[in-house]
């Protein structure tokens, strides 16, 4: 499957923005796979190189769009083999959703537990294109950042966590018993939350909580904030990009992931 197969981005997204940055395919392969449960993953790694680390994306609430694999072919031009799993679309059409409530009525829908389940597939599957399983990490944004928090207390192999700005806290149901500022306790990886200050929907004292939580646990989690960054502070297709703030968090995530020999 070709890139353009895909819809560029997600209608519920708006107007694609000025700032929006195209990474160049230039010395990758990429392509779109499935994985064992019948989910579609966009896989993107160098050309030409032997065993590469790996690392796990989880997308934003916006799906498996643009942007996501604009992201994948960064981390891939960094030396990665990149993963990125659709593990929405199951419960709905992400991609033509009108708005964002509909895509939040669709998201209420996810079961966690199955969400573990496809990047337990994608964690397994990375050895089939030459990944490195004893070097795998993973990131994720908005919806996805909440998955990372998740999937560090799930997945005792995963070497490191990178959440951007994935909610703490909300409704506990039974597709969704568990928010992140329920395990502050149970993180098994190294992890580095990025947030941003100025966002209304994942207010400061509710980070600054969450904080002093893993702190009393001695969890190997920290959380830093840029503080003028609204939600989507690193999404250069919308009006939330904040560039300085985008690059400073994207330096310390790959930092972090070399940090803890990913």
């Amino acid at each position: 499957m070709e890139d353009n197969e895909k819809p560029s981005f997600a209608r519920a997204a708006g107007g694609v923005s000025s700032n929006v940055i195209k990474t160049s395919s230039a010395g990758l392969s990429a392509s779109f796979i499935k994985l064992p449960c019948g989910e579609t993953a966009f896989i993107v790694r160098p050309e030409k190189q032997g065993i590469l680390p790996v690392i796990l994306l989880a997308h934003e609430i916006f799906g498996l769009h643009e942007h996501i694999l604009d992201l994948a072919r960064r981390l891939a031009l960094d030396g990665y083999l990149v993963i990125a799993p659709d593990y929405l679309s199951r419960y709905g059409d992400i991609a033509t959703a009108s708005s964002i409530d509909a895509l939040r009525l669709i998201v209420a829908q996810a079961s966690d537990a199955i969400t573990l389940a496809i990047f337990d597939e994608a964690f397994e599957v990375a050895v089939n294109y030459h990944g490195d399983l004893q070097r795998v990490a993973m990131t994720g944004f908005c919806w996805g950042g909440r998955i990372v928090w998740l999937y560090s207390a799930h997945n005792s192999k995963i070497r490191a966590c990178v959440p951007w700005y994935g909610r703490l806290d909300g409704e506990r149901t039974l597709q969704q018993e568990y928010w992140p500022i329920d395990l502050a306790g149970q993180l098994k990886a190294p992890t580095l939350g990025l947030y941003g200050g100025a966002d209304p929907t994942i207010p400061r004292e509710l980070i600054k909580k969450f904080q002093k939580q893993l702190l009393e646990h001695d969890a190997p989690a920290e959380i830093k904030i840029y503080n003028d960054a609204p939600h989507g502070f690193c999404a250069d297709y919308r009006e939330t990009y904040r560039p300085d703030a985008a690059q400073q968090a994207w330096r310390e995530m790959c930092a972090f992931f070399k940090r803890h020999h990913v």
